[in-house]
């Protein structure tokens, strides 16, 4: 059964949560504030992380950053905080998906199943697992990146998107394609995520990432990875 952690101090939000992730089956446990949260976290072992960036004793961002020193865990951030720059932070940090409020309980599902796949184990690719370029090194099997002698902590949807690229050289890959791998058919025409992530990927990997060498923009077509 997979647990969901609900971090919320909205007690009439954290109950239409409970109820309608356990008549979907989930397993659920709530925290009211930040603190409540690292620790059930490290307890629980939850399977994905939904959480409200206004708590009461810390930031929602010092909660990611809090998990992601030592899990990989899904997080998908729930906040009335429409800024692109609020997003942008919690994204840094290390939250896998966004959230604004209020939203609709279908598509918050929606979101929560495509957190719940791209955790789930991919089939090796027929070709080599290990893919060493000039500047890293991607370890398919390992699901590990290395840089300059060091592991490159990568959030679960930035392996994602990454391991898609890899895994077809050379090859451009629709931003219509990778919307749908990484965050459902439902999130086809959010090319901005494409571009945060991305962004993301490159300053971790790319020795200049406003010109990158490995990780290719094609403009208004999509992305293509250059070993």
């Amino acid at each position: 059964m997979t647990r969901v952690l609900v971090v919320e101090d909205d007690p009439q939000l954290v109950r239409a949560l409970v109820i309608n992730l356990q008549a979907r089956h989930y397993a659920v446990d709530a925290a009211p504030d930040g603190a409540t949260a690292l620790r059930l976290a490290a307890a629980r072992q939850p399977d994905v992380v939904m959480l409200d960036l206004g708590l009461p004793d810390m930031d929602g961002v010092d909660v990611i950053r809090g998990l992601r020193g030592w899990t990989r865990v899904p997080i998908l951030v729930l906040s009335a905080r429409r800024a692109s720059e609020e997003k942008v932070a919690a994204l840094d940090a290390g939250a896998d998906d966004y959230v604004t409020k209020p939203f609709g309980m279908d598509e918050l599902l929606a979101r929560l199943r495509a957190a719940v796949r791209r955790t789930e184990d991919a089939p090796l690719t027929s070709g080599t697992p290990l893919i060493q370029t000039a500047g890293f090194t991607i370890d398919l099997r390992a699901r590990k990146v290395h840089r300059d002698g060091h592991d490159v902590r990568l959030t679960p949807t930035e392996w994602h998107l990454l391991e898609i690229l890899v895994t077809s050289p050379g090859r451009l890959i629709t931003q219509k394609h990778l919307l749908q791998e990484v965050w459902g058919a439902s999130q086809s025409n959010k090319t901005n995520y494409l571009r945060v992530y991305m962004a993301q990927l490159r300053r971790k990997l790319e020795a200049d990432p406003a010109h990158p060498r490995y990780l290719i923009t094609e403009p208004g077509m999509g992305y293509r990875f250059e070993g």
